[in-house]
């Protein structure tokens, strides 16, 4: 039988996609009640791995990613995740057909060994955790960086991206080591 051990904390991250930046210190402030103080902001970069966002939110789409100083329990992802779904909801804009989002927010969260990445679809390679959400692990921290997955979203496995990864997760390590959980 083996020993049951709580594994260390994780840094929560979220990438969002915007085609409206002004937004952002708005949801930024809302998304720092609930999770904490934003200790990382990358740059906004253009989003162009994809058109699959523009129906709905438009052309000329954007991505940045933040990470939280207070780290959280990776039990907590799914809940993480159903909030961010309603802060999204909260920016939607209403149409006819439906609503728009002009926030789109991807919940994660960093440790040592991995990228994991929240999600409401499933999928071969995603674990149920549950009210409907996944956890699909995107990157794996192997051979000092990053690395992406066969089944990796294309962006995730962009360079840029990646060195951001390795940034927070920096960041990260320090936190463990000024806490001495390492």
């Amino acid at each position: 039988m083996g020993t049951i051990m709580m594994p260390q904390p994780v840094k929560a991250v979220i990438g969002v996609l915007t085609t409206d930046s002004c937004l952002l210190p708005t949801v930024y402030a809302g998304l720092e009640q609930r999770l904490g103080r934003i200790d990382f902001t990358s740059e906004l970069m253009p989003f162009t791995s994809t058109t699959y966002y523009e129906a709905e939110m438009g052309p000329n789409i954007e991505r940045q990613f933040i990470s939280f100083e207070r780290l959280i329990d990776a039990g907590s992802l799914a809940e993480m995740k159903l909030f961010t779904n309603a802060v999204e909801q909260t920016f939607a804009l209403k149409k006819l057909d439906g609503e728009a989002r002009r926030v789109n927010l991807d919940a994660g969260y960093v440790c040592l060994a991995k990228l994991v990445l929240a999600s409401t679809k499933d999928h071969a390679h995603r674990i149920y955790l549950r009210d409907g959400i996944y956890a699909e692990i995107t990157l794996r921290f192997y051979r000092k960086t990053f690395q992406p997955w066969e089944w990796s979203y294309p962006d995730y496995r962009l360079p840029e991206y990646i060195a951001i990864f390795n940034q927070i997760r920096e960041i990260y390590k320090d936190q463990l080591e000024d806490a001495e959980i390492v």
